[in-house]
């Protein structure tokens, strides 16, 4: 199992990320959320299979069609023991 924290920078919010994003996690089985920031990225916390979420941080560095990806910041954080296994929108 891995958990990161992602957070994306560029074109990223008004382009279908967050929704995107959680269609892909599904497909993974990953678990976590993904959010809109103040600042006009958005942030992904996931947790998974480490094989799913290496395809997920690939993923993560184009987007959605319409984003366009300037940066993306990487930290590896704490397995959670986790109660639901779902990814959701906040």
């Amino acid at each position: 199992m891995k958990r990161v924290n992602i957070e994306i920078f560029g074109r990223v919010q008004g382009v279908g990320f967050r929704y995107y994003s959680t269609q892909k996690a599904n497909k993974l089985n990953i678990s976590g959320w993904v959010t809109n920031r103040i600042d006009g990225s958005v942030e992904i916390d996931a947790q998974g299979e480490e094989k799913s979420i290496e395809k997920f941080i690939e993923w993560t560095k184009s987007g959605p069609s319409y984003a366009r990806v300037d940066n993306i910041n990487i930290k590896e954080k704490e397995i959670k023991d986790l109660e639901n296994h779902e990814f959701n929108i906040r």
